[in-house]
């Protein structure tokens, strides 16, 4: 048995938190340089609001409309809380993603009281309103969550596994193919077309006619949807095996030395990811491009791999590779938008492999040197201490107009009460 618990209209869920301002008012939180929308509120739903739209567009239709530019170091933290009540509560869980968790229900007298019991620790707890879904495979389990969703007579729970064979198969006929977990908008479009329109016709097809017309991912779907279960619960993450930091400018560059300090940010972000992962990379890859989207302009993209020596995750040593690579791909008289550095072939820290050549000593200062500006960076903020590439002004930077308090992380931003 696995429930799914998943934070409704997360980062703006995060934002009502602690600006009551917004509760119940139509606003929504946008991507990088305030550029799309990446999540809405119930109100901005009901207004027509979707998912990615630019949001230059819907301000022209929604000018009331409030909106939050996207804050990670928030959303972050809050989400480190909910996964530690989840932790605390359940026998064993997975992490699925920022706002999304399937927890091990086996063996639970009464899964409903205690999903109930999870939902209302959260919600008392960091304030923070979650759906719970139930099912025997985690497919149901998603299923059901949509449910608990959708479906306010259900309170936010709901549990796939106390209906009938005959109520089940009920509600999957009621629902469209395209809730089904894994199932987009492409290939919704496509299982629509060969006559596969509701949940319950997915799970009813042929395994062997849903390979032959899609694929073996599809096919599990289907058996999880019959209560077949194919996909255990990970307990341990699997091996990352690529690493990419890389972001749109908040003002377009020209100029070497500000592209360069860019990617130099972005080589010290990675640095500290993969030692806080307990990562190792052998290949560094660099590319930047123009706006593909400004047809008046000339357009030009590039990238480079740089293999290393050895396997590092010294921030100097990655910083060298990204240099070289940037002077080859680099080219005079555009306007770049954007860069990123991609960290790929990735091994665990304690797979290092020494070289015959290198000096153990030289190496050991190294880490310390990277360890020490880790913590330095952890304990005073973001950037107390950084390479000098990386630059100091930062025109380039990322433009994030409405940003709110890093409340939970920043001994400065914490919130205030005032008594009346």
């Amino acid at each position: 048995m696995y429930g799914l618990v998943d934070v409704n209209n997360f980062y703006c869920s995060c934002e009502t938190v602690f600006d009551v301002g917004l509760k119940n008012k139509p606003f929504v939180v946008l991507s990088n340089n305030d550029g799309c929308v990446i999540s809405r509120s119930n109100e901005a739903k009901a207004l027509g609001v979707k998912m990615a739209e630019p949001w230059h567009q819907v301000r022209k239709r929604h000018p009331e409309l409030r909106y939050r530019s996207s804050n990670y170091e928030l959303y972050g933290d809050m989400s480190s809380r909910v996964m530690s009540i989840l932790s605390a509560a359940a026998p064993a869980i997975e992490v699925y993603s920022i706002d999304e968790s399937f927890v091990e229900l086996n063996g639970i007298a009464d899964r409903v009281a205690l999903a109930r019991s999870m939902r209302s620790r959260i919600r008392e707890w960091t304030g923070l309103p979650v759906c719970v879904g139930v099912g025997s495979t985690k497919t149901r389990a998603k299923l059901a969550n949509r449910v608990a969703k959708t479906r306010a007579e259900y309170g936010g729970v709901f549990d796939l596994e106390t209906l009938a064979p005959k109520g089940v198969r009920s509600l999957m006929a009621e629902m469209d193919v395209g809730d089904v977990w894994g199932v987009g908008h492409r290939l919704k479009t496509r299982l629509e077309g060969i006559g596969v329109k509701t949940v319950l016709d997915l799970a009813d097809a042929d395994s062997e006619w849903i390979r032959a017309h899609s694929s073996v991912v599809l096919q599990r779907t289907a058996a999880e949807l019959r209560g077949v279960a194919c996909l255990p619960l990970e307990l341990t993450p699997p091996l990352r095996k690529q690493l990419v930091v890389s972001r749109s400018f908040g003002a377009e560059v020209q100029c070497y030395d500000e592209l360069r300090e860019s990617v130099m940010t972005y080589v010290s972000r990675a640095g500290e990811r993969l030692r806080a992962e307990g990562l190792l990379a052998r290949v560094l890859s660099l590319f930047i491009h123009t706006n593909s989207f400004r047809e008046d302009r000339k357009q030009y993209s590039a990238s480079h791999a740089v293999k290393m020596p050895l396997s590092t995750d010294d921030t100097l040593a990655l910083a060298s590779a990204a240099d070289y690579a940037l002077r080859r791909i680099f080219r005079q008289g555009y306007l770049y938008q954007k860069a990123g550095v991609m960290l790929s072939d990735l091994t665990p820290l304690s797979q290092r492999q020494h070289a015959l050549f290198v000096d153990p000593t030289q190496l050991e200062r190294r880490s310390r040197l990277n360890e020490t500006l880790d913590q330095i960076n952890l304990l005073y903020g973001r950037d107390t201490v950084k390479i000098a590439a990386s630059g100091l002004r930062r025109d380039w930077s990322m433009r994030r107009n409405q940003v709110s308090n890093r409340y939970t992380t920043r001994w400065s931003d914490l919130a205030i009460a005032h008594a009346r």
